[in-house]
């Protein structure tokens, strides 16, 4: 069974599609207008091994706030949506990830509760490029709201914001593949004891 998921989402601020495939090799095409975010997307689809489109267009001249929220939500939205019924999923994922000094520890619930929590160093860099490093929260509280699953991120230390948002990234690819990979000892089950996710 395909478990695709496509969203698209227009507000007077963006305009936004998003399609995912959970079961892809890592075929990603992303442009949102921000250039770092575009790489983040890319490591997420390939790290995840999902095949992700991302199209983005948003009013860039105000900032970027709308245009990396708007997508971010999109993509939870899609994200739930390819899952389907989650039956015969692992559900649970986790990964940690090194980027030369900086380290991120994942670990997800796709649980249908959203959840996060989100620790990375503080004082980083403000920017990356156009990219506003306060927005990295964000963008997980968005995805997990859509997405509907409990997310704990936790970066340790590290010093460059380019590696500490990355590394995230990386972790967070990781971990969804192995939450929503099926499970061939879990054939037709549902991983929860409440009959529902």
């Amino acid at each position: 069974m395909s478990r695709v998921g496509r969203v698209e989402r227009t507000t007077k601020e963006t305009s936004v599609v998003v399609e995912i495939d959970l079961d892809g090799t890592g075929q990603v095409d992303v442009s949102t207008g921000v250039g770092f975010y575009d790489h983040m997307l890319d490591q997420l689809g390939r790290h995840g091994l999902f095949d992700l489109t991302v199209k983005t267009e948003g009013d860039l001249h105000i900032d970027t706030h709308h245009t990396i929220e708007d997508t971010a939500l999109a993509l939870g939205a899609a994200f739930r949506q390819a899952l389907g019924d989650k039956v015969g999923i692992y559900r649970f994922g986790n990964c940690t990830v090194p980027l030369d000094e900086s380290l991120a520890q994942v670990t997800v619930d796709l649980s249908g509760r959203p959840y996060l929590v989100h620790t990375e160093p503080e004082n980083m860099a403000p920017m990356i490029g156009s990219y506003d490093t306060t927005m990295t929260r964000h963008i997980f509280e968005s995805f997990v709201a859509q997405a509907q699953i409990a997310l704990h991120i936790h970066v340790p230390y590290g010093r460059n914001a380019h590696h500490v948002v990355e590394c995230q990234f990386k972790a967070l690819a990781r971990a969804l593949r192995y939450a929503c990979e099926r499970d061939p000892r879990a054939a037709g089950i549902l991983p929860s004891t409440k009959g529902a996710l």
